[in-house]
């Protein structure tokens, strides 16, 4: 009875970890951080504009995966962060900041 037991348990918790590990392994910083590979990302703002003279150069929050323009408050700003072209960022999914700051 306690073996059958143990084995119910394994096939349950087997069955339950992937999808915990899903829940608990992607949230926020995670998908964030997953886009930028392929983005690039500067320390300048003189480089981004480089890189993409006929687009508009943001701030990305890389942890929380929001962008922000020049002139608002947390550009250039937060802790973790780069200088990226706004086309390059929507396309990788990021997005702008849903409060103007």
């Amino acid at each position: 009875m306690l073996r059958r037991f143990a084995l119910v348990a394994m096939l349950i918790a087997a069955a339950l970890l992937p999808q915990a590990s899903f829940a608990f392994g992607h949230g926020a910083e995670a998908v964030a951080a997953m886009p930028s590979a392929q983005m690039p990302m500067f320390d300048t703002e003189a480089a981004a504009q480089a890189h993409c003279p006929t687009d508009v150069v943001v701030w990305l929050n890389t942890k929380s995966g929001i962008w922000h323009e020049k002139g608002m408050r947390w550009y250039g700003r937060t802790k973790h962060g780069a200088y990226v072209c706004r086309k390059e960022a929507a396309a990788a999914g990021y997005r702008d900041t849903r409060n103007g700051q």
